[in-house]
This record gives C-alpha cells, structure tokens and sequence, in this order.
C-alpha cells in the first residue's frame, strides 16, 4: 500500500589515541568504543572527542555517528563555533607568534576534519556565519603553510558545488501530488498508456532504477534523525527541522505516485485481455527490479497491484499467469517483519560489496521499512541517561544504518536515461482512489451490494450521475 511518513563502511580504525579528558560532573565514562569514545558522556566530552590536535584524530566511524546524532543537542552552526574556538584556544592561534611545527602536524588534520564535514553535511555550511567560522579558523594556520588556504578554497568551492546540486532537489521531479479523479477515459492525445512508450519490462526496470537512485542523491543523511526529532529538553537552543527533510518526504511521495501509476496503468485499459497483458507486464518489471536489486519500485509495484480496485478484478486476474506475482509477493511478504525481504536485502548488500560491476553495486532498499527500523531505534532507546550524559551507544547503531543507506545512495546508476520514459513516469496522470474504484467498476461491474452503492455514490460525486 502506498505510504505514509508518520556505516557500514564508515568504520575505519583510528592510528592515534584519543586526547585525555577528565570526566566532569561526576561524568564516568563507562565502556569505552570507538577509539576510547565512551559508550555515554556529557555532550562537552564528546565534542572534545570531536576536535583534532597535533597528536590525534578521531575515527572516521566517530565523526560520522557524533555529526549525524550532535543535531539532537546543539546546532550545526554552534557546533561548528565551538569546535573552532577550541581548535585555537588548545593550539593557541590566537598568539601573535604561532608554533609553526606544531601547526604543521595539526593543520591537515584541522582541514581532513572540515572536509569530512563539508562533504558528508554540506547542509550544515548554508548559512554565511558558518563559511566566517571555515575562513578564520584556517586563516590562522595559513600562515605557517600557504597551501592550507589553497586547500581551504577547494574545500569551499567543492562545498559551494555541492549545495547547488543539492538545491535542485527532487520535488521538481514529480508531477502533481494531487491524484486526477477519474471521470470519462482520457483521449489519446492527453492519455498515453505506459506500454506504449515502453514495451520493454527491463528497460522500464531500469529506467525505475534511474528515479529512484536520483531521488536518493538528495537525501541527506540528517533528515533521517531530523524526521523523528522532538526538541531535547537540556538543549540551549531551539532546533527547527520541520523544513529539513523534504527530501525524504519527496522520496516517500514518489513511492505513493508509482503505487497509483501503477493501479491507473491496470484499471485504464477497457478489455479485461488488454489489463491482464498490463498486470503480467508490471509482474516481469518487478521482477526485473528485485534482481536489479531495487526493493522500492518492487514493493511499490506489488503495492499498486494489490490495491483494492486492482485486485477486485477477478476475471481479468483469471487471464494472468500468477505463478511469477506469488514469488514476488513471498519476497516481501510482512510476515515475521519481513523476514524474507531482509534476508534478500542481506544478500543484495553482500553483491554489493563484492561487485565487480556497477550493476552489481546497486542495492536499493524499501525505504518505508528502512524509516520504520529508524524510528523505532529511536523511540526503543533515550537519548540521554537519567544522568544526563548523552547515549552515545545508541547513536553507533543510528549510524551503522544510516551510513549504510549513505553507501547504497552513492552508487552510480549503470543504465543509460531514456528521458521519454522518466517523464512519464514523473508526470503521467494517476488517479485519485475514487477514480480508481470506478474505473475498477466500469471495467467489471460491482459484484456485492456494498460495492454497488459504492459505486452508485461515486458516479454521483465524480460524474454528477444518478
């Protein structure tokens, strides 16, 4: 059914030691886990844990997962503002003369820290106060290595890049969110059905694969904690993230347009051969798709099969081999919370790790349920301890699996785009629910009484009929 929004390889071992801090307000540290990041700590130890120094540099797998959960407590832009103040306040770039060899050991580590920021978060550098932070801070370590500001302006440029691309996000993609409702059959030249502009169930199934790896590329990692964020009650300030996650609602949007695409393209046709060639087509392009390994379009697809004015239509199933939709459907069957699916997921992201193809790298996850895991680790666990210190543990587990969305979502797409195909399927027009169930009856009329008075109070509302 449509839907409703209601690192695996970020792990890297770190070569140095973390720097020493002493606990603070009756802070114990407890188990220690990434580099000797503490499984909990006060939010100020794990922004320590956060800053480079000349003698160390926190694990790539810490950056991500504080970056990615830090947004629960304090904004990116006050952050970043105190990470800066403690770069200079501990490697003292506030002095008139500078000690240009510990400089030299600090800077790249200084300017590796920024580039992972930037080039993971690039949402975090929209304001100009936050690019005042990026130049001060290295325009105190310039000084001792002119290539520091070389560097310093290919990261912003880079940045500047990335933030363009990402505001041509995805929502102009899409057609109208609103459904048409069905009232007459659309003429030819407003209405062209699906198979006449593809006939080719694995290029439909590719050029599938093209949206959705299109629309994933806007997704930020934040939106993911941002979805589900409530204000943190020992935050100083007020996060603000209704508007921060359009893109994964724009995401949510295209797997409910393609559910409806999909019911309009069966209940359209007005022979019930011509709307059985359509179902068994959809059934080898899902197919298709879950050996691609996109599990999205697959389950949108199965989804918009199983619509009710879809499978009400039992003469024109009776004219459907059925035995390819069963196995589908037993892939992605919710029993045992998706037991069969995620062990196809499991195997898909193995493929992927060993891919010696582009093809082979693809793994494209049903986002409804990927967001379901999500939050329910977040309502399953506290962010903060009854002492206050912040549940750093909880945040390794968010970013194992966000990060390993991240990975999947960076994959280059191997087909070839036929734009003729993904503009249908960004702006064909679908039906409402209403105007499918009708359709559904004037291609098979109504069989019980409910579906009779159902349907003579449609054609009253949609048609003006008696």
């Amino acid at each position: 059914m449509p839907q409703t929004l209601s690192a695996s390889d970020m792990v890297t071992p770190g070569s140095l030691g973390p720097p020493h801090t002493e606990p603070t307000d009756g802070e114990q540290a407890g188990q220690l886990l990434l580099g000797g990041a503490p499984s909990s700590a006060s939010l100020d130890t794990l922004i320590q844990h956060l800053v480079p120094t000349a003698d160390y540099y926190p694990e790539k797998a810490y950056i991500f997962t504080f970056l990615l959960s830090s947004r629960l407590f304090i904004e990116p832009q006050e952050l970043l503002a105190r990470v800066c103040h403690m770069c200079i306040e501990q490697q003292q770039l506030d002095k008139p003369v500078l000690d240009k060899a510990r400089v030299r050991k600090f800077g790249p580590k200084l300017l590796q820290l920024l580039a992972e920021w930037t080039e993971t978060f690039p949402r975090d550098f929209q304001e100009e106060s936050t690019i005042g932070h990026l130049k001060d801070v290295v325009g105190r370590i310039a000084p001792c290595d002119e290539a520091y500001r070389k560097r310093m302006h290919q990261l912003l440029q880079a940045l500047h890049q990335k933030l363009t691309a990402l505001g041509q996000g995805p929502e102009s993609l899409l057609g109208t969110d609103k459904p048409i409702s069905y009232r007459t059959k659309p003429p030819a030249s407003i209405h062209r059905e699906l198979l006449g502009i593809c006939s080719d169930p694995y290029m439909l199934a590719q050029q599938l694969t093209h949206v959705e790896l299109e629309q994933l590329r806007h997704i930020g990692p934040e939106e993911f904690v941002q979805a589900f964020v409530n204000k943190d009650p020992l935050a100083s300030t007020k996060p603000c993230f209704s508007d921060k996650t359009n893109n994964l609602e724009a995401y949510v949007k295209w797997f409910n347009r393609l559910c409806y695409l999909v019911a309009t393209e069966i209940c359209m046709p007005a022979k019930k051969k011509q709307r059985a060639q359509v179902i068994e087509f959809f059934i080898d392009v899902a197919r298709e798709c879950f050996n691609i390994g996109n599990f999205n379009s697959l389950m949108a697809i199965i989804s918009g099969m199983n619509m009710s004015p879809v499978s009400r239509l039992k003469k024109t199933w009776a004219k459907v081999k059925t035995a390819k939709f069963f196995i589908l459907e037993h892939q992605m069957d919710p029993t045992g919370n998706f037991c069969n699916y995620r062990t196809a997921l499991r195997g898909a992201a193995h493929r992927s790790l060993t891919a010696h193809s582009s093809r082979e790298k693809i793994v494209i996850p049903f986002f409804s349920l990927l967001i379901k895991d999500i939050y329910f680790l977040n309502e399953g666990c506290a962010n903060r301890l009854p002492n206050g210190h912040v549940n750093f543990e909880k945040f390794l587990e968010l970013a194992k699996q966000v990060g390993e969305f991240i990975t999947w979502k960076q994959v280059e797409c191997p087909f070839e785009q036929d734009l003729s195909i993904t503009h249908y399927l960004h702006t064909a027009p679908i039906f409402s629910e209403d105007g499918l169930y009708l359709a559904s009856y004037e291609s098979e009329s109504p069989e019980n009484q409910t579906e009779k008075e159902r349907w003579k109070s449609l054609r009253s509302s949609i048609l003006g009929k008696t």
